[in-house]
């Protein structure tokens, strides 16, 4: 009677921690996704392209090191901009931790005169 009261209680133990874990993943999640959207158009602003849709959406998550050596979070974010009115430049930005890692927007025709 008694391993199975240990068992039981190693369990709940366990599942708590599983749920702790969970609820701050998807807390963490959030606030990374909405410093995302912020440098997304801080972005778009700095190429003098228009941001679409104020939204991002994360592709890829994966650990690695950062430049101190400890492992860190990488999350992967697409979003949109636009040169134009008619046209949709699809761009990346990677967030290691809280920091911007690196981004990418291709080429695109500038439409100043």
């Amino acid at each position: 009677m008694k391993i199975i009261f240990k068992i039981t209680f190693m369990l709940e133990y366990i599942l708590l921690v599983l749920l702790i874990v969970t609820v701050w993943f998807w807390i963490d999640t959030i606030s990374k996704r909405e410093l995302a959207i912020q440098l997304g158009k801080n972005l778009s602003k700095q190429f003098d392209l228009q941001f679409l849709d104020e939204t991002v959406a994360c592709e890829k998550i994966t650990l690695k090191r950062n430049e101190k050596g400890q492992v860190a979070i990488l999350r992967c974010y697409e979003f949109m901009v636009s040169s134009s009115t008619n046209d949709r430049i699809k761009c990346n930005l990677f967030l290691l931790g809280k920091h911007l890692h690196n981004w990418h927007i291709p080429p695109y025709i500038s439409m100043e005169i």
